[in-house]
């Protein structure tokens, strides 16, 4: 049996939805952002707006959140918890930087689905929702009545890794699972703390040349080149210096269908450099 009949197969308790489920690609924004209201700050407004569309046109059953900041070493995880543990995986900032409380439940049956499928993938309780999910959730669904979960980044994978696993997991799609992959398509820590540190957040120039390639090849479907991004453009390797950020992206790009659509919903100046908020959704 292929792993995407023996999807439906595990899946046949969750009922067959009209339409299919969308796929998002989108960034996190950053930690400096985490205490900013939607209304000081454009990204998270179209967070918020972005997700009252979706819950107004879909039954959302469930989301599951491939995060970049939950990698793990040659081995993939899905987090089975029902009551989720809240991450604050970010250091030395002010103690109001640590007080928003997201309090959205698990999926655990869902995640034993993924884990019984996909033989790779290992079940565990030890993880939650991390500064990758959880404040980018804050915004999208507000009321943390969407149930929702992640999944790890094998960290020692290769990129076409990321993107065939995604391809197998396109049955949740059909069961009103939103799958999100959150990263950043540009992620150079190191480069834009050199800026930082002396309170110099503009941007390097670079950023936006490979910010239009990327567009183009993700609007053209070259998942070639999008798999190999460390060699098809001479700025991959200093755009992503890390795959943690930029494989989130392989697995949205997975899950699409010939016939999907691409729009992207954010594609503001990014707020610090060698970086990217570029968005997008599938349909």
């Amino acid at each position: 049996m292929s792993s995407l009949s023996s999807l439906n197969a595990f899946t046949k308790h969750l009922p067959v939805q009209s339409k299919r489920m969308p796929v998002l690609f989108t960034s996190h924004g950053n930690p400096m952002d985490i205490p900013v209201s939607r209304h000081e700050r454009d990204f998270w407004m179209k967070l918020f707006n972005l997700g009252k569309e979706l819950k107004e046109n879909y039954d959302v059953k469930a989301a599951l959140v491939v995060s970049a900041h939950w990698c793990t070493n040659d081995k993939t995880l899905v987090n089975n918890s029902f009551q989720q543990k809240q991450i604050y995986d970010y250091y030395g900032f002010p103690k109001h930087y640590y007080d928003p409380k997201y309090n959205a439940l698990g999926a655990p049956e869902v995640a034993n689905e993924i884990a019984t499928l996909v033989t790779t993938i290992e079940e565990t309780n030890e993880w939650g929702l991390d500064h990758g999910a959880w404040p980018m959730l804050m915004h999208l669904f507000p009321s943390a009545n969407v149930p929702v979960f992640q999944m790890s980044i094998n960290y020692n994978a290769k990129p076409e890794y990321h993107f065939n696993l995604g391809q197998q997991l396109k049955s949740l799609r059909k069961k009103g699972v939103l799958v999100i992959g959150s990263g950043a398509l540009i992620h150079n820590l190191n480069l834009a703390m050199n800026k930082m540190r002396s309170g110099d957040l503009s941007l390097y120039g670079w950023e936006t040349e490979y910010d239009s390639w990327l567009k183009k090849q993700i609007k053209a479907r070259n998942f070639k080149d999008l798999i190999n991004y460390l060699t098809s453009h001479k700025l991959g390797k200093l755009a992503s210096p890390t795959p943690d950020h930029y494989v989130p992206l392989l697995y949205s790009l997975g899950l699409m269908d010939e016939k999907d659509e691409i729009e992207f919903f954010y594609e503001g100046t990014p707020t610090i450099p060698a970086f990217s908020e570029r968005s997008f959704i599938i349909t």
